[in-house]
């Protein structure tokens, strides 16, 4: 079993934020794989499917992305998942626009998402896809940055990125995670 969890905010308000790339990301490959991501458990809206004989859970945590980390939990729990199992997907201030950083340890980096994580999992030790979405102007609020929507002209570096991070989870349904960032870091 294989799990991938996007992290982001529910809601039409938070549709094609910046916050909520992990989304778009569990969006486009429930596209891919033909997977319907509607099934409400754990906190979470779920989706089950058989990818290259594996069987994957996509993700997508109902919580608000500062609580992501009682729903990943809760869905370990009831389908006694491991983490070693799964990849987060999330936004990444730090990385540029278009760029991933696939990392399998870490701390949180003050992404709040990923510290409710560490507090929930017990660990820093995960698999996770950092989505570039790059740093606001200086003097530029953050929280405003972050839950606003991405402007046209970066829309090309959207849609390669995303299309990138689907690339290197597919790649992962069957390589270990260090294969994987060997191939996918770029």
């Amino acid at each position: 079993m294989r799990w991938i969890a996007g992290l982001g905010n529910p809601g039409t308000a938070y549709q094609g934020t910046r916050h909520n790339v992990g989304f778009m990301v569990i969006d486009e490959l429930a596209k891919r794989w033909g997977i319907n991501v509607t099934q409400s458990k754990c906190k979470a809206l779920i989706g089950e499917g058989n990818v290259q004989g594996t069987k994957v859970f996509l993700i997508k945590p109902m919580t608000y992305m500062n609580l992501s980390g009682e729903s990943v939990r809760s869905f370990l729990d009831y389908y006694k998942g491991e983490i070693a199992d799964g990849v987060i997907v999330y936004d990444d201030l730090d990385t540029e626009i278009g760029k991933l950083r696939l990392r399998y340890q870490g701390s949180a980096g003050g992404h709040n998402g990923i510290k409710s994580l560490i507090q929930h999992l017990g660990t820093q030790t995960f698999d996770r896809v950092r989505m570039g979405i790059s740093r606001p102007q200086p003097g530029k609020n953050i929280a405003d940055y972050v839950l606003s929507p991405f402007p046209k002209s970066e829309q090309q570096q959207l849609a390669e990125m995303i299309s990138a991070a689907c690339d290197a989870l597919e790649f992962r349904l069957k390589a270990p995670f260090e294969e994987t960032m060997a191939k996918f870091n770029r």
